[in-house]
């Protein structure tokens, strides 16, 4: 009997670490997703906002045209 409370004991252990690690890592993952969120965004405004010469950058064709 005390072996079988034992080895539960040590599996609750081993999933506690395992869910804790998972936590972190998600963590770090949804950060990174706000990160690249806010470059996306980022990227689309200066894309929508026309450039010096008053045209959309959406709009010019590319250099190798």
């Amino acid at each position: 009997m005390a072996d079988r409370i034992e080895a539960a004991e040590e599996q609750i252990a081993h999933l506690i670490r395992l869910t804790e690690d998972l936590s972190g890592i998600v963590a770090k993952q949804a950060d990174r997703i706000d990160l690249l969120e806010r470059r996306v965004a980022m990227l689309l405004n200066r894309v929508a906002e026309p450039d010096e010469g008053g045209v959309f950058l959406a709009d010019q064709r590319p250099p190798h045209w």
